[in-house]
């Protein structure tokens, strides 16, 4: 089988720097349809999708419902996107520096999914295996019930916000133990949700939520990112700590532009580090989805040519014998003839 380089045509993730808002910011390679925004000096962060539109956006270190400000992220465009003035200082306001993570889904606000016994609207990349899902909460008591994807293929992670309402994020993740979560916005370990429902793995057309706050409460509007592994473009998985700094390696498949971490056994931040902010080994500069803190350059990290490797004793990264948690994008996938991306050599 032949293999060729992704074009900026066909790109499914990159990481963009920029400085300030009023502005359009380009060079993402593709038109993105979930942009993550997080300013590097005191980071604030605001998501943003095609599926709710330009000017909503709900933030990871908060419970906050979703907020619309017609002074952010106003449009989506073929290379990036365009900014307002920013008043409330969310996006890069007058000269902050500013990070953005940008995916690619479908392109559109998403169209109708009747898959699980509750209705989505889905924007789905299927090459990617990233798809884009808004739904209305269902449940007024302990039970379960699913939610259609559009992915084609089983989901190994699922990030789920109420719109609506003032609650936690819900992490799942396939390496944790069966009914439990993350939440993104807070450093606790991974949270047993027995009491409210039990709920089965995803499928390859449906997610089962149970009745929490977090992801299913009748009355409630949510978003969820879901995200299916493709190889040699995409991992989600776990490592064991050994509490040193020759820490674990993690074999990929491919040279990540991103890796998210998370502790899953003990209260630690989640870590971001990406290869645009500090551009080569060790990666230190790491940003916390849970908090509103700056860049700290005390979380290190090598990206190899077929992975990545830990080079810290924290907590957050390395804690011996202990569960982590992770989901890693590649920095320049490959794509064969039959459209699957192709691990790297």
């Amino acid at each position: 089988m032949a293999y060729t380089t992704i074009n900026k045509s066909t790109d499914y993730f990159n990481t963009v720097l920029y400085s300030g808002a009023n502005k359009s910011v380009t060079g993402v390679g593709f038109q993105p349809d979930w942009v993550w925004i997080k300013q590097r000096n005191n980071a604030s962060s605001a998501l943003f999708d095609a599926v709710r539109g330009a000017t909503k956006f709900v933030e990871s270190n908060s419970t906050n419902a979703e907020v619309t400000d017609a002074t952010t992220l106003t449009a989506f465009g073929s290379d990036g996107f365009t900014l307002g003035a920013d008043s409330s200082g969310y996006v890069g306001g007058s000269s902050q520096a500013t990070v953005a993570w940008n995916w690619k889904a479908g392109n559109s606000s998403g169209s109708a999914n009747t898959d699980g016994a509750v209705s989505s609207t889905v924007s789905v990349n299927t090459t990617a295996g990233f798809s884009i899902v808004s739904y209305a909460g269902s449940l007024s008591s302990a039970g379960s019930t699913t939610v259609g994807h559009g992915l084609g293929a089983v989901p190994q992670l699922i990030i789920a916000k109420s719109r609506t309402a003032g609650e936690n994020w819900a992490v799942y993740h396939k390496d944790l133990t069966a009914n439990y979560l993350l939440q993104l916005n807070t450093t606790s370990a991974q949270i047993n949700t027995t009491s409210e429902g039990s709920f089965s793995a995803p499928t390859s057309s449906v997610f089962t939520t149970n009745y929490r706050g977090e992801w299913n409460n009748t009355g409630q509007n949510y978003i969820a990112y879901c995200f299916a592994e493709k190889k040699g473009f995409s991992k989600f998985g776990s490592y064991t700590g050994n509490g040193n700094a020759n820490g674990a390696f993690i074999y990929t498949g491919f040279k990540p532009a991103f890796v998210m971490v998370k502790n899953a056994s003990s209260t630690n931040h989640w870590i971001v580090l990406d290869n645009k902010r500090e551009g080569y080994n060790p990666q230190k500069y790491a940003l916390f989805p849970n908090q509103t803190n700056a860049e700290t350059g005390d979380y290190l990290i090598d990206f190899t040519s077929s992975g990545f490797k830990v080079r810290t004793a924290t907590g957050a990264l390395s804690e011996n014998g202990e569960t982590l948690i992770y989901m890693a994008f590649a920095e320049a996938p490959l794509v064969g003839s039959n459209n699957v991306p192709a691990t790297a050599r």
